[in-house]
């Protein structure tokens, strides 16, 4: 069984600088044949063309057009109304074994913690809920044999200062560094926030099954012991107790050397960002991890000197369990 996650980043976005659909399946396309992966989780699937008044990821569609992809079941989340999928940033799995269980998990087991912004213009005069945008997807999927895998895909909260009111001069620019601390520090607590939903829906799978298969695939937008990867991943050294020890998540991508291990390059620097998660029953049957990083792009160097590029600057990770 090969398990891919893949933030494919903006397919299908319509702003000026962004490349041309054909441009981008001439890039990806090949990218998602070399995976071979029974099931894919990709991120950032945009979906702004509207049918019947649903709105349909159908550049997400000409992309798998004339592959393997093509024939399996595609799951998309939908946007808050419900009718579809939003118009940006949706996450889809792709997978080529039955479907037992579908569900979308947002804000469900976590109420958003309540804050009110000291550096606001003006101030807040009441708290308001730190919620966060996109949903976790679960699939529960039958394998060649009968045993059900639960697949979870997520985008984490990237670490971009949350906007303040009254406090931005520029998409990216900022007026105090007060105001911007306070943003960096709204952006952590909604993909801490974030984290946590994903540790409790695990949980109410370990408390039904404890020999679960579970495997969490995409976008962490934090590294391997960061905080958001530690909530996930609850290690020993964390819980302090051996006997929590069969609810662990393992990163698939720690038996990688050092200089194979990133998915995306920032400023120079390799980073792994994109993470797939194996529980205990499920890291048992590992038998391979491939990070298809060999043409990845600097993402900035990227963004300043390349018109219109292609690819995405995340890298896609693979695994292959022998189940």
């Amino acid at each position: 069984m090969r398990l891919a996650t893949f933030n494919i980043e903006n397919l299908g976005s319509d702003d000026d600088d962004a490349a041309p659909i054909d441009e981008r399946i001439a890039v990806l396309r090949p990218q998602l044949e070399r995976l071979r992966a029974d099931i894919l989780c990709l991120q950032e699937i945009n979906a702004k063309t509207k049918v019947a008044g649903v709105r349909r990821p159908v550049d997400l569609f000409r992309l798998v057009e004339g592959t393997a992809y093509a024939d399996y079941t595609l799951d998309i989340t939908a946007g808050l109304k419900g009718r579809g999928p939003a118009d940006v940033h949706n996450l889809a799995i792709l997978s080529r074994y039955p479907v037992l269980e579908r569900e979308e998990i947002r804000q469900s087991l976590v109420t958003p913690p309540t804050w009110i912004r000291t550096t606001a213009e003006p101030a807040d005069t009441a708290p308001f809920p730190v919620g966060w945008d996109r949903p976790i997807q679960r699939l529960v999927v039958e394998l060649p044999g009968g045993a059900p895998l639960t697949v979870f895909n997520l985008h984490l909260r990237a670490p971009l200062a949350a906007a303040v009111p009254g406090q931005k001069s520029g998409p990216f620019a900022w007026k105090s560094i007060s105001g911007w601390a306070e943003g960096f520090f709204l952006a952590a607590m909604k993909r801490s926030g974030q984290a946590l939903e994903l540790r409790l829906a695990i949980e109410r799978i370990f408390d039904t099954d404890p020999d679960a298969l579970i495997a969490v695939c995409g976008d962490f937008n934090a590294e391997d012991h960061d905080t958001a990867l530690r909530i996930a991943c609850a290690a020993e050294d964390d819980t302090g107790s051996g006997r929590l020890a069969s609810r662990v998540l393992t990163p698939v991508e720690r038996g990688l050397a050092a200089d194979r291990r990133f998915t995306v390059l920032h400023h120079g620097r390799p980073q792994v960002l994109d993470h797939i998660l194996a529980s205990r029953a499920l890291f048992g049957h590992l038998e391979e991890v491939r990070i298809h990083n060999e043409m990845l792009e600097d993402e900035l160097v990227a963004y300043g000197r390349i018109a219109q590029p292609p690819e995405s600057l995340h890298a896609p990770m693979v695994a292959e369990f022998s189940l």
